[in-house]
Order: structure tokens, then C-alpha cells, then sequence
């Protein structure tokens, strides 16, 4: 078995972003979007609505309301699923089933194809989600046992770099093959979209072996009495417990909660911004994307890099600011300015220099403000579930600003005001011994 801090299994460990970063890119941004959207208007009503459980739904909220139910059930379900990996020491197991899981689902996702299969992209969307955000719960408590804590910055960056540069090859093959599919010997787009959907769960659960075959399991040698499950919310509690004690994690997780809300707001939203407030063509949409996801690459690296000089908490508070001009700067943005396309170009490239580096810091913050403890995987369920709360609770404030005001840039920038708030916030996380 590899030891902790050894270079094959700190690679083994940040090849799983390889593997799963093409869900988020390819399904959950890019291709399944637009897939989606587009074959819903096939049959969408004159009033642009779909039937579905005997409601009619404008698509795009249909989808919304599906990923916020995957949201809510990963954040129901992991801390209560890593209680018992932790109790169990089967970390690994987990983290096995949650990306058999998604990638299964993700492939299944090709059998969508018209009106009367809709239910079957809405439940392996459902699925999909909870397999990916469910495996990330295990992958990233494995951070603190593959690197030690002065590792830890340029190892969770690693990870974001790797995920960054797989995802982006994946998604220049499918854009090639979606819009000429007669290379490929494909009869239409939509067949190629489909077929993409396949190559991202081959590509997830193909590349994820390397991981499993160099990460140790029950580190901690753990051997579980029969009653586990309880055993396991026994652990559960303890660690709620132990974090209401523990200030510096309390601040820090709160911060994480207010940032997370415009981050992964922000993230979900730009495509939608982009085309329907300031009317921007699908190629723009694709460009900026791939532009956000090579930006991202350098920024993993220069803020890891950056918080070696000067501190993760200083340099958390720098990715802020500048999110906060980012909300700034879209706030402005109109589709009747002349350059309005280069200038969300130039959106995308700062949106891509931060949307690393906050990712990659706070994981690697959390992991070094952990106290000394075995229950990486409970820990780190509340990291999560943190984040998956604030996903839901951004896209109804963000929804219903867009309600109250007509206006998506309202919504944008109000979202400033959690980043002013995390912030705040950061100041009163007391610095440690690894966090500066």
C-alpha cells in the first residue's frame, strides 16, 4: 500500500477529477443543456410548455426543480452514508458505488430521445446527479489521508487541473462530432448528443479504476460491530457534536455556505445569462466555456501557488474580490452594447481564473482546519451538504429576483452581497499552524 504523501497515490487520488470533471462539463454545462432544451421546444406546446405528471412546465424550470431534487436527496443521504463509511472504514466502497451510480445513469441518458422517454432524462438526470455529488462526498475526504496538510493546497489543485484539462478533451471531440456527425458516419446532431452521453459514462467509470487500484481502504483498520448503520449515525452525531465546538470550522463553513450561493449560482446560470439576457449565439456560449474551463487550469495553479506566499485565508479573500467584480462587471453588461459578446468573453476569463482557485482552496482549507480525527468522510459531509444548500437556497433567491425584478442582472448583483458577506466572515476564522 502507497503511503500517505507519496506522489503515485496523490495522482491516483487527483486522476478521479479526470474522470468525473466531464460530467459537469459535458452533462451538467455544455452538451445535456442544450440537448435538453432543444428537444423539449420539439414538443413543447404553442405557450412553450411540456406535460409532465399531469403539469404543464416551462422546460427550463422543469429541469431547474430536478437538479435542486438531487441536491436536496445528496445532501439527505451523505451525511448519514459517510457516518457509516467512516465507522465502517469502506471509504472506497462508497466512493465505487456513487460513481457506478453516475456513470450508469449518465449512459442511460442516451435512451432519451422525444416526449415519451422525457421521464427517463429526468430520472437519470436525478441519478446522475446523485452519483457524481454523492462520490465527491468519499473522493474528497480522502484528501486529508493521501497528503499531508502542507500538501494539501497543491494536491486539491492538482485534482481541479486535472479535471479542467480531461474535460475539455472530451468536450472539443463531442462539439467536433455533434456538429459535423457525418464524419463520424452519424445521422444527425441529436444521435451524436446521445452518443456523447455514453462516451461520458465510459470515460468516468473507465478512468476511475485508476484511482480505485492505488487508494487504500480502511486506513484506520476499523472492524465494524454487526449493527453498523447505527453505529454509523452514532457517528454522525458525534461529529456535529464536535463541529458546534469548534468555532474556526463553524466561521469558515458559514463563509463557505455565503460564497458557494453566488459561486455555484453564477456557474449554473451563465450559459442562461448569456443567451437570454444578452441574446448571445450557442457558438459564443461554447466559446466561453471552453475559454472559463483553460483559464481555470492557470488559476488552480497561481492561487495554490499564491497561497503558499501569503496564506489560504488571505488569498480566499482575493478570489472574493474579484468574484464580487465579476457581479460587477455582468451587472453592466447589455445586449445593446456594441462589444457585448468580448466583453462576456472577458466575464469568462475571470469567472475561469477564481471558479478554480475558490474550488480548489476551500477544499484544501476545510481539509486543514480538520481537527486530528479518523471521521474524514462525516467531516466532510457537512462541507458538502453546506455546499449543496446553498446551490438550492442561490437558485431561488437568484429565481425569484428574477421574478421581482424582469431582470437577470438584479440577480446578479445582489449575489455580490454573499460574497461581501464570506468576506466578513473569513475574518473571523482564526489562523492555524497550516492555514495562514
Amino acid at each position: 500500500m502507497l503511503k500517505k504523501g507519496d506522489k503515485k497515490l496523490i495522482n491516483a487520488w487527483a486522476f478521479y477529477d479526470w474522470a468525473n470533471s466531464v460530467y459537469s462539463l459535458v452533462i451538467s454545462t455544455a452538451v445535456f443543456p442544450i440537448y435538453y432544451s432543444s428537444l423539449t421546444e420539439s414538443f413543447a406546446n404553442i405557450e412553450g410548455k411540456i406535460h409532465f405528471l399531469g403539469t404543464d412546465w416551462t422546460p427550463t424550470t422543469l429541469y431547474n426543480y430536478t437538479l435542486a431534487l438531487s441536491f436536496l436527496i445528496v445532501a439527505f443521504i451523505s451525511p448519514v452514508l459517510s457516518g457509516i463509511a467512516d465507522y465502517t472504514g469502506n471509504k472506497l466502497k462508497f466512493l465505487k458505488a456513487f460513481c457506478y451510480l453516475g456513470s450508469l445513469s449518465v449512459m442511460s441518458l442516451f435512451f432519451f430521445k422525444g416526449e415519451s422517454t422525457l421521464w427517463i432524462g429526468l430520472l437519470f438526470t436525478i441519478l446522475a446527479s446523485i452519483g457524481f455529488w454523492g462520490s465527491i462526498v468519499f473522493y474528497n475526504a480522502y484528501l486529508p489521508e493521501v497528503a499531508y496538510p502542507e500538501q494539501q493546497d497543491d494536491v486539491s489543485a492538482k485534482g481541479f487541473m486535472f479535471g479542467y484539462t480531461g474535460s475539455i478533451f472530451l468536450l472539443l471531440f463531442s462539439l467536433v462530432m455533434i456538429n459535423k456527425p457525418d464524419l463520424f458516419g452519424l445521422p444527425n446532431a441529436a444521435f451524436a448528443s446521445r452518443l456523447t452521453f455514453l462516451l461520458v459514462g465510459i470515460w468516468w467509470i473507465g478512468f476511475a479504476q485508476i484511482t480505485y487500484s492505488r487508494l487504500p481502504n480502511n486506513v484506520f483498520n476499523k472492524k465494524p460491530a454487526e449493527d453498523y448503520i447505527w453505529k454509523g449515525l452514532h457517528e454522525l452525531k458525534k461529529v456535529a457534536i464536535e463541529i458546534k465546538t469548534q468555532p474556526i470550522l463553524k466561521f469558515f463553513l458559514a463563509a463557505f455556505f455565503m460564497f458557494s450561493v453566488g459561486v455555484q449560482t453564477i456557474i449554473l446560470m451563465a450559459g442562461i445569462f448569456g443567451s437570454q439576457e444578452l441574446g448571445l449565439l450557442t457558438i459564443d456560449l461554447i466559446i466561453v466555456i471552453l475559454l472559463v474551463q483553460i483559464v481555470a487550469i492557470l488559476g488552480a495553479f497561481l492561487f495554490s501557488r499564491l497561497s503558499d506566499k501569503i496564506g489560504n485565508l488571505s488569498t480566499l479573500k482575493i478570489t472574493i474580490a474579484i468574484w464580487m467584480g465579476v457581479c460587477l462587471l455582468a451587472f453592466f453588461l447589455d445586449k445593446s452594447q456594441e462589444y457585448v459578446k468580448f466583453y462576456f468573453y472577458i466575464l469568462g476569463g475571470l469567472i475561469g481564473l477564481v471558479m478554480g482557485a475558490i474550488q480548489s482552496l476551500s477544499r484544501s482549507t476545510y481539509s486543514k482546519l480538520l481537527p486530528d480525527t479518523q471521521d474524514h468522510a462525516t467531516y466532510f459531509s457537512f462541507y458538502d451538504v453546506t455546499e449543496k444548500i446553498a446551490i438550492v437556497f442561490g437558485m431561488l433567491v437568484f429565481g425569484f429576483l428574477i421574478s421581482v425584478t424582469g431582470s437577470m442582472q438584479w440577480s446578479v448583483l445582489f449575489l455580490a452581497f454573499f460574497f461581501l458577506l464570506s468576506f466578513v466572515l473569513l475574518n473571523f476564522v482564526r489562523k492555524t499552524k497550516y492555514v495562514q
